[in-house]
């Protein structure tokens, strides 16, 4: 039996105000092709189907695509429900639609019970644990759990005590495992590093199927794994393969995982140099459609970078300027703030103009600012 694991959807997601809605279809016919390809008997995908919980008409348009795409080819989808989700919107008629292989986990009250698929002799067993923070596992639960790991293992336990054994069993969990490698693009779940679990309690599962972190990663085992976003979604992200997992099973458990490629119609990247560089590189450059960040070298004032950037690479989402990027105050930064107007002005120019003042502009700036602070005594 093959599945495929996705995450990370991210429907609906905006990048510097830029809709990726073009790409995320795009992409997930991608996802589609893979598993009429592979002949897969269902689709994970593990939380964050939509990137906010109101999502725009555009992203709820999309899915009903992709479900009635999967549909069509009698590939089960089985999704669960991420932090920017909300569970009780998309577990709208969950019951229902089970009946058309659509198997939405968003009631944390049901982790308990099982999505099974099968094929031929074989059987296969599928739990989902949608994003859950300690309140709600309280309220639901009744159980004092005191954090994220207390409550998400408390929540994998009771799903390994109601698994059957002498199948072979996968768990789905949005989750942030504590270690993992993360980017700018996904969303905190707390302060402090509270939203960190274990990933010990979710050793004795066949495979789990994770969601939250969108770098492709394992944690804790081989066989514990994100699947990571099927775009990049920041600039951050810039240097991520982006993939989705394919999975064989026998009676057995676990036989093999493969990383299938995935691409995007524009990617997102990052480019560095001097403007005029970067210029001449966008004229011959045949991606030149990409989504940018351009990060300049250059130390001298510069007449509109962006809009000649984007005479040869139309896509610039983001332009940084090296020279200007400050980091936090140390004593030498403080000790210049106390410096004289004119010593200050003087560094300015220079970090501008990339040359000191001359000693007769030196001068003249002075005398400005001696006149300036006579008129304000007087």
């Amino acid at each position: 039996m093959k599945l495929l694991h996705t995450a990370d959807w991210h429907l609906g997601k905006v990048l510097h105000n830029q809709s990726l809605l073009a790409e995320q279809a795009d992409v997930l016919s991608q996802i589609i092709d893979y598993a009429q390809l592979h002949q897969v008997e269902a689709v994970l995908v593990a939380g964050d189907i939509y990137d906010r919980s109101m999502p725009p008409t555009e992203a709820v348009r999309l899915l009903n695509e992709i479900v009635n795409r999967f549909s069509a080819l009698n590939i089960t989808l089985i999704m669960i429900s991420g932090n920017h989700d909300s569970a009780p919107r998309l577990g709208f008629a969950a019951q229902q639609l089970q009946q058309a292989g659509l198997h939405i986990l968003s009631d944390l009250s049901e982790v308990t019970q099982p999505v099974v698929l099968t094929n031929g002799e074989l059987s296969l067993q599928v739990f989902g644990i949608p994003f859950a923070d300690p309140e709600q596992v309280r309220d639901v639960f009744g159980e004092p759990v005191k954090d994220y790991d207390h409550a998400h293992t408390f929540l994998v336990e009771r799903v390994r005590q109601a698994r059957n054994p002498r199948l072979p069993c996968v768990l789905m969990s949005h989750c942030f495992v504590d270690g993992a490698q993360t980017c700018e693009s996904e969303k905190t779940l707390s302060v402090g590093g509270s939203d960190r679990v274990s990933y010990e309690p979710m050793m004795a599962f066949d495979y789990v199927a994770l969601g939250h972190l969108h770098s492709p990663q394992a944690k804790g085992a081989p066989h514990i794994r994100y699947a990571g976003s099927p775009l990049k979604y920041s600039f951050s992200e810039h240097w991520h393969q982006k993939s989705v997992t394919l999975l064989t099973f026998d009676a057995t458990g676990l036989l093999n995982q493969q990383m299938l490629p995935l691409t995007s119609k524009r990617d997102v990247r990052v480019i560095e140099g001097r403007l005029d560089e970067v210029v001449a590189q966008g004229k011959l450059d045949p991606n030149h459609d990409d989504y940018l960040m351009v990060r300049l070298h250059d130390t001298c004032a510069l007449l509109d970078p962006m809009g000649r950037l984007r005479e040869v690479y139309p896509n610039v989402l983001h332009l940084e300027k090296t020279w200007l990027q400050q980091g936090p105050l140390d004593e030498v930064e403080r000790a210049h703030i106390k410096l004289d107007p004119a010593k200050l002005m003087a560094d300015f120019y220079q970090q501008i103009q990339g040359e000191p003042l001359s000693e007769a502009q030196l001068q003249r700036l002075q005398a400005v600012l001696d006149g300036l602070n006579r008129e304000a005594q007087a």
